[in-house]
């Protein structure tokens, strides 16, 4: 923290020393309206699972109470100071333990108080699949409830004020679409949803007459997908992509347009920060040559200039990126990002990652990758398209890619591998898929219909058994994308492309690498097990089926960063094998 923008920046928390061996993260972070107090979560082991601890940033000591039972948490101050918000799940075994991801709870914590004298704030038993997330308004006015039913971007609201002890009133209950709350003038609260509008808009809605007749539209939908909105300077900045990339806009308080803010090439904002008091904002940039940057925008001059550099030492010039369209099986126009190094010769043998991801409406805008580095430092292609599934093109997007339309998504990454093929850049031989997560299934369902395509597989921390996903951890919260397999219309699909069980014997699988770790409690490690097991013993040929099992870690939050290079470490020299690559020295 620093008093001024110039000023001495000092230490008020370091996550290297939170544990000697790094397994402890900071996961969470939420200041009091004054700046004065800290609340900030720990996980272990990379746990979804956290502890919440409240520091005084005065005197740099932690409050004596530490808060249990916490994962996904929101953490919601009042402005008086006292206290905050949050939610948290029942103590282990005071419920059956099917249900001990179920019966999230919104509750009130007093700063020095023990965590069992927290006053219960709202709950739904008659619905114990929400989960909540508490907002204190800018005002500090309202407490504002987001309801969210497991991954589905659909969600509810409720409210009340902060000084009531009264019922909360529904606002919005119908879950029919996404509803995220901006900012509020008094009783007219604004929010941006794709209620009627699959790539986004702006909506006024007062509660004094919330009657949908009474919603007025301030922002309507347009060409590029509404990515988020602040307001800053009393005005509102919003963050659009195009064909997968942003670009950043500011309109009035009425809607109208104001100006475009340039962006220093193709790339992410990947955070924006200011008030709407603010006459300032800073805005971290990112792309696959542009490593994470923050910049300060003054509106009053209407400049924009670098704040904080991430200080690597990397020289782009080498290097581009571009971003070419290619169709998938059904005609459909998918978007591809591709970098590498310039001049290289299309001589149809180059060594190509190709990664994907294409679900749970999340968009794979430029980033920047120090291990990616090493991969276009020595030869490389890097390949990522934008899969249907994801959210790059607004909620139509995202719906052409889940429940029995899931084939799409592994139809467009097929598809791309195609199209690097046959447009020289690699062969069936030295081409590599990756994924991790969902991004881990995409990876298994391909390599499994298409054998034949791939040089390679590195697939991380998969969800593999589809029709058992959904009784594990927080598996069910991913039914609104996948389906469920308890019910006969969806056992049909899922069945369908279950990478475990449409394994078939005899077949010569590509060399594939698959990592997990053994207290994964997002997606359980017995996924990647049983699919190792499998492949192995259906395996046809010389090619390796290899698993890599992290100790002390989980699904990828929160990894220490030896870990993390270890685990690139391997699977690089994985690949380098595989492809008979020569390292260079930038490897050293």
């Amino acid at each position: 923290m620093q008093e001024r923008l110039d000023g001495e920046a000092r230490v008020v928390i370091d996550p290297n020393a939170l544990s000697t061996d790094g397994t402890i993260a900071l996961t969470n972070q939420a200041f009091s309206k004054d700046g004065k107090f800290l609340a900030y979560g720990l996980s272990r082991g990379g746990s979804d699972w956290q502890e919440v601890k409240i520091r005084n940033l005065d005197t740099g000591q932690d409050y004596a109470e530490t808060l249990q039972w916490c994962k996904f948490t929101g953490i919601a101050w009042t402005h008086d100071h006292n206290g905050f918000y949050y939610t948290r799940f029942p103590e282990p075994g005071s419920v059956a333990k099917q249900d001990e991801n179920n019966f999230n709870r919104v509750y009130y914590h007093r700063l020095g108080t023990p965590q069992a004298q927290d006053p219960l704030v709202y709950e739904r038993p008659d619905f114990k699949e929400l989960g909540f997330a508490p907002i204190v308004t800018e005002d500090g006015k309202y407490l504002v409830l987001f309801v969210y039913h497991g991954t589905d971007p659909k969600n509810r609201l409720y409210y009340r004020e902060v000084s009531s002890t009264g019922p909360f009133i529904k606002l919005l209950e119908e879950g029919d679409a996404s509803y995220t709350p901006i900012d509020n003038d008094g009783a007219v609260f604004y929010f941006q949803t794709d209620l009627n509008a699959p790539r986004g808009r702006i909506i006024a809605i007062d509660l004094d007459r919330p009657e949908r007749a009474n919603w007025k539209e301030l922002i309507p939908q347009q060409p590029d997908v509404l990515s988020f909105v602040a307001m800053v300077n009393d005005q509102f900045v919003a963050a659009y992509m195009h064909d997968a990339h942003h670009v950043l806009k500011v309109r009035d308080r009425a809607g109208k347009f104001v100006r475009d803010i340039a962006l220093p090439t193709i790339g992410s904002i990947s955070g924006l920060s200011g008030k709407r008091q603010d006459t300032e904002m800073f805005v971290q940039f990112t792309s696959f040559l542009f490593p994470p940057s923050t910049f300060r925008y003054d509106f009053k001059t209407s400049q924009m200039a670098i704040f904080r550099e991430a200080g690597i030492k990397f020289d782009a010039a080498p290097y581009e990126t571009q971003q070419i369209f290619y169709s998938s099986k059904d005609g459909a126009r998918v978007p591809m990002f591709i970098t590498h190094k310039k001049g290289l010769a299309h001589n149809g043998d180059l060594p190509t990652l190709l990664y994907g991801y294409g679900g749970f409406n999340v968009s794979l805008t430029p980033y920047f990758s120090v291990s990616s580095l090493v991969w276009l430092e020595n030869g490389g292609v890097l390949a990522i398209p934008n899969l249907r599934g994801g959210g790059e093109y607004g909620e139509d997007w995202h719906q052409a890619g889940i429940l029995e339309r899931k084939q799409n998504v592994f139809d467009d990454f097929i598809a791309a591998a195609e199209w690097l093929i046959a447009n020289g850049y690699t062969n069936d031989k030295k081409i590599a898929i990756n994924g991790g997560s969902n991004g881990g299934l995409l990876v298994a369902a391909c390599l499994i219909q298409r054998p034949d395509l791939f040089g390679a597989a590195i697939c991380q921390v998969p969800v593999i058994d589809m029709l058992r996903y959904h009784k594990f951890t927080v598996g069910r919260y991913w039914v609104s994308d996948y389906g469920d397999a308890d019910k006969p219309e969806d056992f049909k699909f899922l069945y369908a492309y279950s990478p475990l069980h449409n394994v078939r014997p005899g077949v010569a699988y590509p060399p594939t690498l698959i990592t997990t770790a053994d207290t994964d409690d997002r997606v359980v490690p017995a996924h990647a097990k049983k699919f190792a097991a499998t492949l192995q013993a259906a395996q046809a040929g010389d090619n390796p089926i290899l698993i890599r099992i992290e100790t002390k870690a989980g699904h990828g939050g929160g990894k220490p960063t030896t870990k993390q290079i270890e685990e690139a470490g391997d699977i690089y020299a994985f690949l380098f094998k595989i492809f008979g690559m020569a390292a260079s020295r930038q490897l050293n």
